[in-house]
């Protein structure tokens, strides 16, 4: 039995941490944090997460120009030697308000599928996340987890890798951001609208699936659909937005064929009238059950409608007398 070799192979990566203390690999860390000059660092290309200056940008410049930036922001370096700001944008932007000209950064060796990876994990932790941000943050990662696993970046190719276990790329990126990989379909769907459609998608004034169904549209008819959104001040609704698709889809969808869609009625549309109940209560006797108020109130406008018709039928007789 001497001359058998062990089943137990040391990961090489490891040694390191094996024959080092957590002192020294603490410092090994900290020799990666720098100040970098704003100027030398570039916002990852095609950023899908806005940097706004509202309220919150505010206080987070307040907070730099008292603290510092207290987390490093993370950046990868380029072959130009200048620097790629994967997490940390809002920091960024909080110095250039503040008057600060350097950004304390932590350098890693990533490549770029590995750093968009990260960069969309990171602003996950995001309080507020707008449809359009996920759209295109989901496409970039599924996209760069397709690359990773050396498949093909076509949005409708799912194919399987073997080091995923039989998952598609959708199913797992769905289960890393808490999401069905319909829901992830969905969402990159969004990336196809014109940016008209899609600033109503964030808005909230355009739901989902209707938002989906808008997005098999091309630019021309969608436009036709925004024309239309102006004029009636109204948006499609799910049912208007599938008829739409499959006019589309027959090639039968022109901006009067939108236009007559558009101008449908329906029914969340429709005016409403509303009754203030503590005003309308006090003028039905206290015998009436709450249950038979709207009976009550049709009667009594029936009533009333009779007595101005005799009114006026009256009024009229008079006039000819």
């Amino acid at each position: 039995m001497a001359g058998r070799k062990s089943d137990f192979t040391l990961p090489t990566n490891t040694l390191d941490e094996l024959f080092s203390t957590q002192e020294e690999r603490d410092d090994a860390k900290l020799s990666k944090i720098r100040d970098i000059p704003l100027e030398l660092i570039d916002d990852f290309p095609d950023h899908p997460f806005k940097v706004r200056d509202d309220e919150d940008m505010i206080q987070l410049v307040e907070s730099v120009k008292e603290r510092g930036v207290i987390t490093p922001a993370t950046v990868r370096q380029k072959e130009d030697g200048r620097y790629e700001l994967i997490s940390g944008h809002r920091r960024k932007r909080a110095c250039e308000l503040a008057g600060i000209e350097a950004l304390r950064c932590e350098v890693v060796d990533l490549d770029r599928d590995a750093a968009t990876v990260l960069m969309v994990e990171s602003n996950y932790q995001r309080s507020q996340i707008l449809p359009s941000e996920k759209a295109f943050a989901y496409k970039m990662r599924l996209e760069a987890m397709k690359r990773q696993a050396g498949r093909p970046s076509k949005e409708n190719s799912v194919p399987v890798a073997q080091n995923y276990e039989g998952k598609t790329s959708r199913e797992l990126l769905g289960e890393q951001v808490g999401e069905s990989q319909d829901q992830v379909r969905r969402y990159i769907r969004l990336t196809y609208l014109v940016p008209e459609l899609l600033d109503l998608v964030d808005e909230g004034k355009i739901k989902m699936r209707p938002a989906v169904e808008l997005s098999y549209l091309d630019e021309d008819s969608q436009r036709a659909v925004v024309d239309e959104i102006d004029l009636n001040q109204c948006t499609p609704s799910h049912d208007q937005t599938i008829r739409m698709r499959k006019f589309f889809t027959e090639g039968k969808l022109t901006p009067e064929v939108v236009s007559a869609i558009m101008s449908e009625e329906k029914p969340n549309q429709r005016e409403k009238i509303v009754l203030r109940g503590d005003k309308v209560r006090s003028l039905i006797p206290k015998n009436i059950p709450v249950s038979q108020t709207e009976d009550y109130v049709v009667k009594a406008l029936e009533h009333y409608s009779r007595f101005l018709r005799q009114r006026a039928e009256r009024d009229l007789s008079l006039i000819h007398i």
